[in-house]
């Protein structure tokens, strides 16, 4: 397959990109690579792996590049609640509208796998689990640009989408935000944690799990054509209270509290089926405990000091 990825060097780029070359698949990864890091650096071993700079917003960089390929992954995006609110032109024109004009210039048998997030569920019913046939009722600019997103490519007739849910684990180009990574982080880094509204519940997944989907989805796509899945681990939709707990077995010294006042920006608080894509035959690898251990692992030597004196 010849594969597009736009984002390519982000979190997810850096574990799915070496996975689709060392499967034999060409790919050409669309990147600001704004970080200049050497998140792909074994990429460049693969005579099948082209980088090309410059912006997902381009549109002569899209009538050049999109024709060229089989399969289309748009991972480029502003990620996250706080940075979208922060940029919120930059969320809309990147999120959904880059998104639209790569569709648009789609057709014939090319397929597109869309990651969007299951945040666009925003806050669920107690008890009961968001399945793909659940109203997306966002309440972030994120979740709204990317449920547009979805939209347009689901409209297609040429999409997957792979409605993610929050994902953790150690990767080249390391993402410390999100909850499960930020959690473990702060255990190992500072031994303690003050949560807010700790009852608050999510889904997780592991990164290469992630990756485990898209492959997935493009050798099954004429089956889950046109179709949205949630993608997660069924074992872990758990609060925020009982993640710190799963994380203090395997750093027992990690103290952690519910703030009695204050509260959490992010209002997300659902549970999630994975049963539609675990009815097409995908299962994930790495449960969540695995997970953590990996992170700890890792922690050990990251330092996220770029900003301190010490």
């Amino acid at each position: 397959m010849r594969v597009l990825v736009t984002g390519g060097a982000g979190y997810i780029g850096s574990i799915l990109v070496p996975i689709l070359l060392q499967r034999g698949d060409s790919v050409t990864v669309l990147d600001t690579f704004r970080a200049g890091g050497t998140e792909l650096a074994a990429a460049c071993a693969y005579e099948g792996f082209r980088p090309v700079r410059g912006d997902a917003r381009d549109h002569r960089l899209l009538d050049e590049l999109v024709p060229q390929h089989d399969v289309l992954i748009p991972l480029a995006a502003l990620v996250g609640a706080p940075l979208c609110k922060e940029d919120a032109v930059g969320a809309t024109t990147l999120n959904r509208d880059a998104v639209r004009d790569l569709v648009a210039r789609s057709g014939g048998d090319q397929m597109i796998v869309y990651p969007t997030t299951n945040s666009g569920y925003g806050i669920g019913e107690a008890g009961k689990f968001c399945t793909e046939e659940t109203p997306l009722r966002p309440i972030s600019l994120y979740g709204v640009t990317k449920c547009e997103a979805e939209d347009a490519v689901l409209g297609s007739g040429r999409g997957v989408s792979l409605r993610l849910a929050t994902v953790f684990g150690m990767a080249p180009r390391m993402r410390l935000d999100l909850l499960v990574n930020d959690f473990t982080h702060r255990a190992v880094n500072d031994g303690a944690l003050v949560v807010f509204e700790g009852h608050f519940k999510r889904n997780y997944i592991h990164i290469r799990d992630v990756a485990k989907g898209f492959l997935h989805a493009i050798d099954r796509f004429a089956q889950m054509r046109g179709e949205a899945y949630n993608l997660g681990l069924s074992s872990a939709n758990l609060s925020k209270l009982e993640l710190c707990a799963r994380i203090k077995d395997h750093v027992p010294r990690f103290v952690y509290i519910e703030a009695p006042i204050g509260e959490d920006p992010d209002k997300r608080d659902y549970i999630v089926s994975n049963d539609k894509l675990e009815a097409t035959g995908w299962s994930p690898d790495i449960d969540l405990d695995a997970g953590i251990r990996e992170l700890v692992r890792g922690y050990t030597m990251l330092r996220n000091g770029r900003f301190a004196n010490v």
